[in-house]
C-alpha cells in the first residue's frame, strides 16, 4: 500500500468538512424547529379565538316573528324575557318603526327606516337626556339633545 499524504490528508479533510457541513445542517434545523412550533402554535390559538368567536355569534337572540299583512313583525326579547327591540321587515328590510327597550322595559330608542334606510327622526333616551337624531339619504342631517329638566310634559 502507498501511502501519499497530501491524499490521505484532502481525504480527512474532506470527511471533516462534510461532517461539519452536516452538523451545521442539524444545528440550524433544530434551531428552526423551535420557531417553527412557536409558528404552530401561534396558529393554533388564532385558529382557536376565531372558531370560539363565530360560534359565540351564532348564538344571538332569535326574534319572534309573524306576519301583519304584507310586513314582517320581529319582537327580539332580553334573557329576562322583556322585549329588546321590535319593528317590522318588508321584503327582508327594516321598515317603519322600531322600538328599543332596555333591561327593564325602558324605552331606549325610537327609530325610522323605509326599505332598509335611516329616515326621518330618531330618539334616544339615556339617563336625563333625550337626544333627536335626524336621518337624510341614510345619513345624520342634525343632532339636538335636550337634558330632563328643559322638556316639558304637558299633560
Amino acid at each position: 500500500m502507498f501511502y501519499i499524504p497530501n491524499v490521505k490528508l484532502s481525504l480527512s479533510v474532506t470527511k471533516l468538512l462534510s461532517n461539519c457541513i452536516f452538523n451545521v445542517n442539524i444545528f440550524i434545523y433544530l434551531l428552526e424547529k423551535p420557531l417553527k412550533l412557536y409558528r404552530m402554535k401561534k396558529y393554533i390559538v388564532i385558529g382557536a379565538m376565531l372558531i370560539s368567536g363565530m360560534i359565540f355569534a351564532q348564538n344571538t337572540v332569535k326574534p319572534k316573528l309573524e306576519a301583519v299583512g304584507n310586513l314582517v313583525k320581529a319582537t327580539y326579547l332580553y334573557d329576562n324575557g322583556q322585549v329588546q327591540q321590535e319593528g317590522f321587515y318588508k321584503n327582508g328590510k327594516l321598515q317603519g318603526t322600531w322600538v328599543s327597550y332596555d333591561t327593564n322595559g325602558n324605552k331606549s330608542a325610537v327609530a325610522e327606516y323605509n326599505k332598509g334606510q335611516k329616515v326621518g327622526k330618531w330618539f334616544f333616551w339615556n339617563d336625563s337626556v333625550l337626544s333627536e337624531v335626524d336621518y337624510s339619504d341614510n345619513r345624520v342631517a342634525s343632532v339636538k339633545n335636550w337634558k330632563q329638566d328643559t322638556v316639558v310634559n304637558a299633560d
